[in-house]
């Protein structure tokens, strides 16, 4: 019997299709890494009996990032990074060990059949797990194909059972098209955001962003939200005259006309037509017209229309709209959300979709009426050849949905009935009257079948007054004839819809990854989302782009990046070569950063006139080592200090707060020392400003508190103050917050774990002596006589955390209320650290893990 081995992109996706092509007859259990369950079944494949494998990734597996010294921003100039620095392929996620989990699974298996998302990052994926999984898979006997690709748009029994039927292969041509967009993004996007964001924030204080980020369609983005706030701000508003009339048709009601001149922006000119249409009594119908006009039902639904409507009638943000959407279709609801296309393939079962629908209140009748009455056919659309139009796939309730979900499918059902609906059929009646020498109009709309606009209301023909019967030739009295002064607008602000379909048309990102550019401008503080979810730049993002216009338009016009574009979908159809591609597109891209560093003072100019500089910004908190002056402590993100007599700025953790720590100073340099503290429920700890910046020892790292200094006497030192072993993490040493009494608690330096204990202790303290059976440094605790939970009434016990039974019911685990995950200071990535061993006085090792450590905290799990 053969062993397939099935790979889906969530876990989710892999239990649906499990489910449906073992009928339910299944087996579940949870896969090594706690994340992703297998799903293990008997069946035929490919005429043969085969025990299936089924599991999944959770996206991508790989992430492509440089490597070393690379990732420093202070070691390397960022011009290396476009062509010297090389690059590597690491997990995405270290934490879920998905490559040691799909080599486990995979592991003697003879085929592998990947069900991963059917587009391009799909396709990508497929070849990061075939990456993974080949070297371990069974060898194949001569020229046996073990490797094949479903290709499906929807979570259906039908669409799933005739994926099964129809493997292919998976396309490396889409894969390297991805590849190569990485690698463009990675290397643009650091060198010039490595170079802008130190040189800013080095000189100005109150920028509020923590990093000045370019990236090659996100900077094209803002662009376009500039362009509009520019054209405002230059707008000059212009007077002008309407001509509006009023006639009687009959005693009681009054109709307005239009003037077939629209406007003049002279008052003279204005004055002279009032006066010579003053002179007459009555309005004359010159003619009347009427004409049956057609409404078309909307083309089937894409990606970007969903992400348009989603922001301008439902008030949900791309992003947002795009994880409600992914959610749908996971769960069966919706088919594939990221498409391009716009047309229904022949063979696509309209009436089946539709028949789901049959039983909904909302719509019901309408549905029952198109089934029994026959559908039309969908307009034709774009084929963009990748999946169908976004369809719901099966019926659902807002209790089951709920809120945004239910809202968002209620979209997509109302769109796909109305594109099997009939057009809007209305009759237009235009009347032409003459007043005088000059012509008025005036327009009425009488709806004859309403067709799509029953199922989208929103659509249809506003009620408007009928128009009075009339023939060319009658009169009518003027009831009201007067001059209207008014003043030309300027635009609003771009709404998110609207961006959305600038960047579709300048070929900005793809539909999957647009959400990801208008949430990272946002993100960067370079725009704020008004009402009515109009985007409006803030002055860093109205600078940066100035700026850019100023040195290379061509940064943040979106030309260069839609040739760029073309070139990786030039790539995908394999009619261009990847590394010519790269080669030319990063040359093009090295020479304008070159350009760009050498002309930065003309964004310089413009920064000046908006921010202040760092000596300027902040207030006093903590002393130079080095002048002893007081360093300024800026706020604003990244906060940091800043010391104006010595030019020197040191960045701090971020993400908490910072305060003196009580004028003590570092031992090594003579600054005083900074508490940092992500709030009374989170983590604390002294650090020095110095020190943090330029680690004093071998085995530190930049951006490391007191909490991981291994300073061998100093007392807010790690090898004075640390306790055990971190009871979670693998690196991490527990470490007594001496600022934390009464309530006493030791934090992880490492991982987010708190230890609380000995609450109400009068003091605790780290003795040198240490644990005879897990190795961890004794506590001194001495109590308040009124307060002391140690038995027989004593006041003070010496003892380990872990292993003294005294100590036992006064630990409680939990964890720190981070403000967020990554809370470090530095500006490059950081990379994980090995088991350091960090000594304590008199050359004792950290404290080893004693092996029921997890045992005996697990209780006080919160």
């Amino acid at each position: 019997m053969r062993t397939v081995l099935m790979v889906a992109e969530k876990p989710s996706l892999a239990q649906s299709i499990a489910k449906i092509l073992s009928r339910g007859n299944m087996s579940s259990r949870k896969g090594l890494n706690g994340a992703c369950s297998v799903h293990e079944y008997t069946g035929s494949f490919l005429g043969q009996s085969a025990h299936f494998k089924m599991t999944s990734v959770c996206g991508h597996v790989m992430t492509l990032d440089f490597i070393g010294k690379y990732n420093s921003w202070d070691k390397v100039d960022p011009a290396e990074l476009f062509s010297k620095a090389p690059t590597e392929k690491k997990e995405a996620n270290p934490k879920l060990t998905m490559v040691k989990f799909l080599q486990v699974e995979g592991r003697g298996c003879d085929c592998i059949v990947l069900w991963l998302d059917c587009d391009k990052e799909g396709e990508n994926i497929c070849f990061e797990v075939l990456d993974a999984v080949l070297p371990v898979m069974s060898k194949p006997r001569g020229t046996e194909r073990t490797i094949y690709r479903a290709k499906f748009s929807s979570i259906t029994d039908t669409d799933i059972c005739n994926a099964m039927n129809h493997l292919g292969e998976p396309n490396r041509n889409e894969a390297l098209s991805v590849d190569a967009r990485q690698e463009l993004d990675l290397r643009i996007g650091c060198a010039f955001t490595r170079f802008q964001t130190k040189y800013f924030q080095g000189k100005y204080g109150n920028l509020d962003s923590s990093l000045i980020s370019f990236g090659p369609c996100q900077t094209p983005t803002l662009g376009f939200c500039v362009e509009r706030h520019d054209k405002i701000q230059s707008f000059k508003p212009e007077t002008y005259w309407v001509l509006q009339a009023k006639v009687n048709p009959e005693k009681e009601n009054s109709l307005t006309l239009d003037w077939d001149r629209v406007r003049v922006f002279d008052r003279e000119v204005a004055q002279m037509f009032l006066n010579i249409t003053k002179v007459a009594k009555e309005a004359k119908v010159e003619s009347v017209s009427k004409k049956e006009k057609v409404k078309q039902r909307p083309l089937a639904l894409n990606t970007v229309e969903m992400l348009r409507v989603a922001s301008a009638a439902l008030g949900m943000g791309p992003q947002h709209a795009m994880q409600i959407a992914e959610r749908l279709y996971t769960q069966g609801y919706i088919s594939y959300p990221r498409t391009e296309t716009t047309h229904y393939p022949e063979n696509f079962d309209l009436k089946g979709c539709l028949r789901q629908q049959a039983n909904n209140p909302y719509w019901a009748e309408t549905v029952k009426a198109l089934l029994s009455e026959g559908i039309n056919r969908p307009r034709k659309g774009h084929d963009a050849g990748d999946h169908p139009p976004i369809t719901p796939m099966r019926a659902a309730t807002e209790a089951e949905l709920g809120g945004d979900g239910w809202r968002l499918y209620e979209y997509i059902t109302r769109h796909f009935i109305a594109t099997v609906s009939a057009d809007c059929k209305y009759l237009q009646t235009t009347i032409s009257f003459s007043i005088g020498p000059e012509r008025f109009t005036c327009v009425g709309k009488v709806v004859i079948s309403p067709g799509f606009t029953e199922i989208m209301p929103w659509h249809s023909i506003p009620l408007e007054e009928s128009l009075p019967h009339c023939e060319k030739g009658d009169l009518f009295p003027i009831g009201e004839i007067k001059l209207l002064e008014k003043q030309t607008s300027p635009p609003d602000y771009l709404t998110e819809a609207e961006l959305i379909t600038l960047m579709e048309k300048h070929g900005i990102g793809t539909d999957a990854s647009i959400p990801v550019h208008i949430n990272n401008i946002c993100q960067r503080n370079y725009v704020t989302v008004e009402s009515g979810r109009r985007l409006k730049p803030t002055n860093l993002g109205i600078v940066l782009v100035h700026g850019y216009y100023k040195i290379d338009a061509e940064l943040v016009l979106p030309t260069i990046r839609s040739a760029v574009e073309k070139q990786l979908n030039l790539i995908a159809l394999g009619k261009a070569n990847y590394h010519q591609v790269l080669e030319h597109t990063l040359d093009i891209f090295k020479r304008k950063f070159h350009y760009f560093v050498d002309s930065i003072a003309g964004m310089d100019e413009l920064m000046e006139v908006s921010f202040s500089p760092l000596a300027a910004t902040g207030k006093p908190l903590s002393r130079c080592g080095k002048c002893h002056r007081f360093m300024k402590y800026i706020q604003a993100k990244p906060s940091r200090l800043h010391c104006s007599h010595c030019d020197d700025t040191y960045s701090l953790p971020q993400n908490g707060t910072i305060k003196l720590y009580k004028e003590l100073r570092c031992p090594l340099d003579d600054f005083e020392l900074v508490l940092w503290s992500s709030g009374s429920r989170g983590k604390s700890y002294p650090l020095c400003p110095y020190c943090y910046n330029h680690p004093p020892f071998r085995d530190m790292k930049k951006g490391m508190g007191c909490n991981e200094c291994t300073h061998p006497t100093c007392q807010h030192s790690l090898s004075m103050l640390g306790i055990g072993q971190c009871v979670e993490c693998e690196n991490g040493v527990l470490v007594l917050d001496s600022t934390s009494g009464p309530k006493w608690k030791m934090a992880c330096n490492k991982c987010n774990v708190i230890v609380h204990f000995f609450e109400n202790a009068h003091k605790v303290r780290v003795s040198p002596e240490t644990c005879d059976l897990c190795e961890a440094a004794l506590v001194d605790v001495d109590f308040n006589k009124a307060k002391s939970p140690l038995p027989g009434d004593e006041t003070q016990h010496s003892g380990c955390v872990f292993c003294d039974p005294v100590f036992q019911d006064l630990v409680e685990l939990k964890h720190a209320a981070m403000r967020h995950p990554m809370h470090r200071g530095g500006q490059g990535k950081r990379q994980g650290r090995g088991r350091g061993k960090g000594r304590r006085p008199g050359g004792r090792l950290n404290p080893k893990k004693p092996k029921d450590k997890m045992a005996a905290l697990a209780a006080y799990f919160v």
